[in-house]
């Protein structure tokens, strides 16, 4: 391992802080019960191109993005394809695809946000299209979910992308790049009724939108993306609107730096919390926890990687990008020729939690995950990636809470090390699991199990182990070595021949 210097520690000495900090965690997040999904995806459909957005309604799953068809599971590229133009929906549960489709197509050709109103009887698309089936429209308009028909009732006419959506029993907010709405200056963010009537609500903001929350019992909406003055006045990244008006009601200095914008928002009771993108090396990539009553920042992470979606569940926010580098927060890992494309922390201490599914980079812009949605207690993930666990799935997967059905990675390989008269010591590198710290070695000799130990691990720190066995001296046996989880089993290991060692001294000095 290179002894280079990162942080002021070596990066040996760094990986063993950083997998005794992991593994403490996975200890205390098991004590605090934060328990995460498995790692293990679900059987989903895919799409050939790229999942922009996900929004959960009523059992249905509704996926936008730049796509022109989805084929099943386990189905390579070009085969089995079912045509859904930028749109589809899905069985929440079984993960089958329903006959909900509508063809979004002009302009930018792409579906970018999705959000449901509050009873769930709507959902307002959003992007940069011109026309909907046959009919024209202008980067937004409404689906009802009873029956996916679509509405039309609800045509603002947008003068550019639609790029975020969010929604209140009374107003629909518009964010992204436009200038106009309804022939009406909007710059970035407006607001217009169910019906598609301009409201009054009107900011003034110098660059795009990414993000929306809508936070009624506090009185504000909640808005992230790329934009640096907001009001005419200095709001970099993440600012607080009134829902009526469009003032400024809250600001978060020093929150974000210049060239970080908000790409995602989300609320768990309280509190809120951003994914954030920087753009440019060393630029604040990663995601902050803030108590919606009085602003204030309750956790900032330090992981690099572009996050470009937030959703917590359960005490557990999961994200999606490329992280890389979290040697500075808790339970993370150091920098590696890997990234990590899914994350799950702890929402009160921002601790890293062993929950280690990944995707690809995947096309386009090589970010993986775009979108993530949690459908009651299935966590959709939508992107660009093209593999999951490395083995192909395209802009599509979802994990479940159980069961758990992925043995641990990395089945070791014994070797044997200076074996001495009447014993046999045994060494191997430890395994790691995507969703267990914990792990149990089973050490076979000719098929009879002789010993278990247990250790845990991680994917950037697997200590060597070893096992001494006693046997008769001359003897030649056969070793093998599978892991467990606890409910998953590897293979075991190819075997290891081995002739114990006599002593050959004479008797008498024996």
């Amino acid at each position: 391992m290179r002894k280079s210097t990162t942080r002021g520690v070596t990066t040996a000495t760094a990986v063993v802080l950083l997998a005794t900090a992991s593994l403490t965690s996975a200890a205390g997040a098991e004590a605090r019960g934060e328990s995460t999904l498995t790692a293990d995806p679900l059987a989903t459909w895919q799409t050939d191109g790229i999942v922009w957005a996900l929004e959960y309604v009523d059992g249905v799953v509704y996926v936008g993005g730049t796509f022109g068809n989805v084929r099943p599971p386990g189905a390579a590229a070009g085969e089995k394809e079912v045509a859904r133009k930028n749109f589809a929906a899905f069985d929440a549960v079984t993960g089958e695809l329903l006959p909900c489709t509508h063809s979004f197509t002009g302009s930018g050709d792409t579906v970018r946000a999705l959000k449901a109103s509050p009873d769930g009887q709507v959902l307002y698309v959003g992007g940069s299209f011109s026309k909907v089936d046959q009919e024209t429209a202008a980067g937004a308009v409404a689906l009802d979910t009873a029956d996916c028909a679509l509405r039309t009732d609800f045509r603002p006419k947008v003068s550019a992308t639609v790029r975020a959506i969010e929604t209140t029993d009374t107003a629909v907010y518009l964010g992204g790049d436009f200038m106009g709405v309804n022939g009406q200056k909007r710059k970035r963010v407006a607001s217009v009724t169910p019906g598609g009537a301009l409201l009054q609500f009107k900011a003034d903001l110098d660059k795009a939108v990414r993000a929306l929350l809508a936070v009624p019992d506090h009185g504000m909406l909640l808005v992230g993306g790329e934009f640096e003055k907001v009001n005419g006045a200095e709001e970099r990244s993440l600012t607080a609107l009134d829902p009526s008006t469009g003032s400024t009601v809250h600001s978060y200095p020093d929150w974000l730096p210049s060239r970080s914008a908000v790409k995602s928002l989300a609320r768990d009771h309280d509190n809120f919390y951003i994914g954030a993108e920087g753009r440019g090396t060393g630029i604040f990539d990663g995601r902050i926890a803030g108590r919606l009553s009085d602003g204030e920042m309750l956790w900032k992470d330090t992981c690099w990687g572009a996050t470009q979606a937030v959703v917590p569940y359960n005490g557990v926010l999961y994200s999606g990008s490329h992280a890389h580098d979290c040697t500075m927060t808790p339970g993370g890992f150091p920098e590696r020729h890997n990234r990590q494309h899914l994350l799950a922390q702890s929402v009160t201490d921002k601790r890293i939690l062993h929950w280690f599914p990944d995707t690809n980079g995947g096309t386009g812009e090589g970010q993986g995950p775009r979108a993530l949605t949690m459908a009651d207690d299935i966590l959709w993930a939508g992107g660009e990636f093209t593999k999951v666990n490395d083995k192909p799935q395209q802009s599509l997967t979802r994990f479940a809470a159980g069961p758990d059905t992925g043995a641990p990675e990395a089945a070791p390989q014994l070797q044997a090390a200076n074996s001495s008269a009447g014993q046999v010591t045994l060494t191997w590198r430890a395994a790691w699991d995507r969703d267990d710290a914990e792990l149990t070695y089973l050490i076979y000799r000719d098929g009879t199990l002789v010993a278990s130990r247990t250790q845990q691990s991680t994917w950037w720190y697997r200590p060597d182990m070893t096992y001494t066995d006693s046997v008769a001296p001359g003897s030649r046996h056969r070793y093998t070595i599978a892991v467990t989880d606890g409910e998953n089993t590897s293979a075991e290991s190819k075997p290891l021949n081995v002739t114990v060692a006599v002593d050959e001294r004479p008797e008498e000095e024996r």
